[in-house]
């Protein structure tokens, strides 16, 4: 057990915290690149937070699942049966999440005085949900199988990375989303 000191896993998490750090700074400023729109649509305060929470924590349950899967010698390739279930499962709490959000948030946003169509928070919410889950799951995927591959700890990879991913993919998701639905 070597393998699981206190140098060891500090000397391996840095690189990777610098990479989030990166990652995250690049998501601030996609927020203030948009900042009008966001005074103009102000619904979208309150559904971005949640929305990149959820692309998060759905790619980090995703990640935990394969990295378990990859310490149990379970997954034999990054489209076997152990990885697609596994996808499949968060696709289906993804869904879920996103449908309960927008009911949420255009409960919130009535609450505090902010008109917004139901259907319209809807579409902008599935369908940034949606991209958002395809993005960081092929993410998800991808980085778990080269951790592994190359004899990184998954655990100490994929889980930061890609609540980080979340959260820029989230970000450009709803951007693009409002832009698809006008």
């Amino acid at each position: 057990m070597a393998y699981y000191t206190v140098t060891g896993i500090v000397k391996r998490g840095i690189p990777v915290l610098l990479i989030v750090a990166m990652i995250s700074i690049t998501s601030g400023q996609l927020l203030h690149a948009k900042q009008g729109m966001l005074i103009n649509f102000s619904a979208l305060l309150i559904l971005i937070p949640p929305l990149i929470k959820v692309g998060g924590d759905t790619g980090s349950i995703l990640g935990a699942r394969l990295s378990t899967a990859f310490h149990l010698g379970l997954v034999e390739s990054p489209v076997g049966v152990v990885v697609r279930n596994s996808v499949l499962a968060c696709l289906f709490i993804g869904c879920a999440s996103y449908m309960v959000l927008s009911v949420a948030v255009w409960v919130a946003a009535l609450l505090l005085g902010i008109e917004v169509a139901y259907s319209i928070l809807l579409k902008i919410t599935l369908i940034a949900g949606f991209i958002d889950m395809n993005v960081v799951f092929a993410a998800t995927v991808g980085i778990a199988s080269l951790s592994h591959r190359y004899g990184l700890d998954p655990d100490d990879v994929v889980i930061p990375i890609i609540t980080s991913i979340g959260d820029i993919v989230g970000i450009v998701s709803v951007f693009v989303a409002v832009w698809i639905v006008g």
